[in-house]
């Protein structure tokens, strides 16, 4: 069945990891949806890289944080915060890939 990531998490932001880091959330409504994403390995560093259309190797790490039924992802900042022609100095303004994200299970 295809989802829409929007439908099944209660909170999808993006956030400033420091200067040179982007960090998104993704909480989830419920535990058995949670389980079901994390167990099929829908968020990892290539989904993320081709969302985000950068390299694999800018991803820093994507974390199951259990108790939270959340997924971190943290990512190198493509311009790093406040430097010439960055627009988003807190990096709030980041996760609009992540509203439009499908994904089957």
């Amino acid at each position: 069945m295809k989802y829409n990531l929007t439908d099944v998490a209660s909170v999808i932001r993006s956030k400033n990891s420091g200067p040179y880091e982007l960090t998104f959330d993704v909480i989830f409504k419920d535990f058995e949806m949670y389980e079901r994403v994390k167990t099929a390995k829908i968020f990892n560093d290539n989904m993320f890289a081709e969302l985000y259309q950068i390299p694999a190797s800018d991803i820093i790490g994507v974390v199951h944080f259990d108790p939270a039924k959340a997924i971190k992802t943290t990512i190198i900042r493509p311009i790093p915060s406040g430097a010439l022609g960055e627009t988003d100095v807190y990096g709030a303004q980041q996760h609009a890939p992540l509203m439009k994200l499908q994904f089957e299970l």
